[in-house]
């Protein structure tokens, strides 16, 4: 049991509750208490005055792609010239992991404490996540062309099943079905990943009306919008969490909110490849839930939500041409309990309540930076830094403390990451020779 005392806590539960000075009580993975003012007897940590929130959820990543960072950033075909290229030579289980405990580190040091992945070999991805302590949904990428991990649908989905089997009874992780996008798995597919999701209860995690090529695709094979597709393969459920949502029409965003599914905003990956801006106040009125997302490291560089913060709500102050779009208590709602709900998990994370898991990140309000605090949601939305993170909690055990993560041996993973990098940079090479 520990006390977290003298500390300024945010919550996020529904009445958005703050104590100026107050404290914690963890026991086992859980809250037991919280309240202002001098802590009861017990083992009683001192935070310093720090601010204790929830931690951030991230509702879409992928993960092992911390290694395809910062690669051909300019180059507009990059994705046919470099990437694809690369994965189909190189992405190995070894290699997925390797990345995946790159992303882990980075995530742990940036306050987040869940995470949704969509990759192959999630099974490895899944023990990265176990090592490391973080809560995270792992999803097995389906697509209609030779994976890295699977060549045919049906390899794909025993691959889900093996995935679905190793963490039925897990406390932190959860497994999910991850049909890449419409247009890369067909309706056929969909269909089965829609019913096998129902038949197991568990989520599903799509790229969806991320494109103009998309849309396009939808309307020539099929005469309808590619949000129409996933409903006529009946993926919307509220089992859905739907990547991007950049173009949906007004009947697609009317269809979502009456089908109860969830979107993953993800303002930098979007703005870097200068598709423009999803309509998430236009969603978010409908009464759809909405979470931050970081996209993979390759999209939008940084794993940390928030680096989003800012962006996500200065998408939509451009775009309503209105200061008063997406205030900041909406976007650090939209980087906890929301985001925890678009998963499925409001009920265990998101907020500092009692009964929920103690996942919980302290933040240093120290620097000059973050002074005055007039508004505690505007200085995390537009202030604050992944590097004032000082610890970061899941499920009652600190994976980092005073900035030093403890789960995970951050040289080795750096150095194991650079080893491949090596292999990466002559591929390209050979690439550049060869176009």
């Amino acid at each position: 049991m520990a006390i977290l005392a003298n500390a300024r806590i945010l919550t996020m539960d529904p009445t958005l509750t703050e104590i100026e000075q107050g404290w914690v009580q963890v026991e086992g993975d859980r809250i037991i208490a919280l309240g202002a003012g001098d802590p009861p007897a017990g083992d009683v940590q001192d935070m310093g005055g720090d601010l204790l929130m929830p931690g951030m959820v991230n509702p879409h990543c992928h993960m092992p792609m911390t290694l395809f960072r910062g690669l051909g950033e300019d180059v507009d075909d990059r994705l046919f010239r470099y990437i694809l290229p690369l994965e189909r030579a190189l992405v190995t289980a070894e290699v997925v992991e390797v990345g995946a405990r790159l992303a882990a580190l980075e995530l742990i040091r940036g306050g987040v404490t869940t995470v949704a992945d969509m990759y192959y070999f999630e099974d490895r991805i899944g023990a990265v996540l176990d090592a490391s302590g973080l809560r995270g949904v792992v999803g097995q990428t389906l697509a209609n062309f030779a994976a890295p991990d699977h060549a045919t649908p049906d390899e794909g989905f025993a691959r889900l099943d093996a995935l679905a089997d190793t963490y039925k009874n897990h406390p932190r992780i959860t497994a999910s079905a991850a049909p890449h996008a419409p247009y890369s798995t067909g309706l056929p597919t969909m269909t089965r990943v829609a019913e096998w999701a129902a038949a197991h209860g568990l989520p599903v995690q799509m790229h969806l009306a991320e494109t103009e090529p998309e849309l396009k695709w939808a309307q020539d094979t099929h005469g309808c919008s590619t949000v129409e597709v996933a409903d006529r393969a009946g993926l919307l459920t509220s089992a859905l969490i739907a990547a991007h949502m950049m173009y949906p029409t007004e009947a697609d965003m009317d269809l979502f909110a009456a089908c109860g599914a969830h979107v993953a905003y993800n303002p930098r990956s979007n703005g870097k490849a200068g598709r423009g801006i999803a309509p998430i106040t236009a969603l978010r009125a409908r009464g759809v839930k909405v979470g931050i997302a970081t996209d993979g490291p390759m999209s939008g560089n940084t794993l940390d939500v928030f680096s989003q913060l800012a962006p996500a709500t200065m998408f939509q102050k451009i775009a309503g041409r209105s200061r008063g779009m997406l205030p900041c208590v909406d976007v650090i709602r939209m980087a906890t309990i929301e985001g925890a709900a678009t998963l499925g998990l409001a009920d265990k994370t998101g907020s500092v309540e009692v009964g929920k898991q103690a996942d919980l990140i302290r933040i240093s309000l120290a620097d000059p930076r973050l002074h005055p605090i007039y508004d505690i949601y505007s200085m995390l939305t537009y202030a604050t830094l992944p590097s004032d993170v000082r610890a970061t909690m899941v499920a009652g055990k600190w994976l980092m403390q005073d900035r030093h993560v403890t789960t995970l041996d951050t040289a080795k993973a750096l150095a194991d990451a650079l080893q491949i990098a090596h292999r990466f940079k002559a591929k390209i090479v050979e690439i550049d020779l060869h176009s």
